[in-house]
């Protein structure tokens, strides 16, 4: 009897869920076995952290178990991906050895903060879900003083993420009556707000925060974090009463221990998402995949989300004998919300001629809705 082919998934976020659910689409259990395995468990729309920062929600109401998926006919392990044996095909979760005829990185980017000296001491991470509830509190009893947002390093997930949440901050503050004392500075390595989104864009997120009183600072390097104080390269340094941060981030130790990522860098892929080794994918923010103009596709979920469908479908023309080699289109899209019952849609497209492209439209409650009902409709696909 002729063997099940087997497709491991390493990791339960977008690119992940949409390989594995994509698969499963395609082709019945007769036809391929599906594990996905993730050591958290539990799956979140990432957007949704800025709205339990702002209260509008909670971690319990906005994370899915992904247990779920096992009604779609995807088996799932909740365990760490402790090993991985590229030639004999084997992955280790817990304590358990699992072979692969195709595997599929999804793993995502890991925070790091300890890169800069004293950002885990004296920052709060913008982007760790643990410390929303903190973040919240201290956004809530702050009545003046110096509110710092410093991006730490590139890339970073979501490009827009801090900008939209130095826009939802701005409005808490206004809701609590600070926001007259508090002084708002946001700093980033970058030139400017978005750089790969052009000046256009870059301009109009600009003028968005400026307009609400938030000073922008680019070309500002951490070198380190005192109490009270950001030393950037060069010198320059800024005060704060309360710093949130976005640290850099790196590809899981995993990785580099397997020879996949780049050191210091991610796992490199062309539009198909092959890997250099046989059978092997790696999408989403594991991945760096070249753009024209020395660009590269941002990290950024509905990305993560496109790149999974690509494999998805060259897995399943393996399996059929079908010879398909399908190639990621580079287009996506995410929402800037205003603080103020509105929100913006940027529109990209990586692989536009002869360059990339990204569009912005103007603030509207109706992209808002569009941002509600975009999770609720990944949720109903996936789970």
């Amino acid at each position: 009897m002729t063997r099940v082919p087997h497709v491991v998934v390493l990791g339960g976020g977008f690119g992940g869920l949409s390989a594995a659910t994509g698969i499963r689409d395609a082709l019945d259990p007769s036809q391929a076995e599906v594990t996905v395995i993730d050591k958290r468990g539990w799956f979140m729309v990432g957007f949704a952290k800025l709205w339990i920062m702002r209260g509008t929600r909670t971690f319990e109401d906005s994370a899915v178990d992904i247990g779920r998926i096992e009604k779609r006919g995807i088996r799932f392990v909740k365990d760490e991906v402790s090993g991985m044996d590229l030639a004999s095909k084997t992955v280790r979760a817990g304590s358990r050895d699992i072979r692969y005829d195709f595997l599929v990185i999804a793993l995502g980017a890991r925070l790091a903060p300890e890169r800069i000296p004293g950002l885990a001491e004296h920052a709060l991470i913008l982007y760790d879900h643990s410390h929303l509830p903190e973040i919240r509190r201290r956004l809530g009893s702050m009545r003046s003083g110096r509110l710092a947002l410093a991006i730490a390093g590139m890339p970073y997930k979501c490009p827009p993420a801090p900008f939209e949440a130095g826009l939802l901050i701005n409005s808490m503050l206004e809701e609590s009556g600070a926001r007259p004392s508090v002084r708002f500075d946001v700093y980033s390595p970058a030139p400017a707000t978005l750089p790969a989104a052009g000046s256009e864009v870059s301009g109009r997120v600009l003028r968005m925060m400026e307009s609400r009183g938030i000073s922008f600072h680019g070309c500002r390097r951490i070198e380190a974090v005192e109490p009270g104080r950001i030393v950037f390269e060069g010198g320059a340094e800024a005060g704060f009463d309360l710093l949130l941060a976005v640290p850099p981030h790196e590809a899981p130790e995993i990785l580099y221990r397997a020879g996949l990522a780049e050191p210091g860098g991610f796992v490199r892929t062309g539009r198909d998402c092959r890997t250099r080794h046989e059978g092997v994918y790696a999408v989403g923010d594991a991945v760096t995949l070249p753009a024209e103009g020395g660009l590269a596709v941002p990290k950024a979920g509905i990305f993560a989300e496109g790149q999974g469908g690509v494999v998805a479908q060259s897995i399943v023309s393996q399996i059929l004998s079908e010879g398909r080699a399908p190639l990621y289109d580079g287009r996506g899209g995410c929402f800037l919300e205003s603080g103020e019952g509105t929100a913006s849609l940027i529109e990209v497209d990586m692989f536009g001629q002869p360059a990339p492209v990204t569009r912005i439209t103007e603030p509207a409650a109706a992209h808002l809705d569009a941002k509600k009902e975009f999770e609720l409709e990944r949720l109903r696909r996936w789970f």
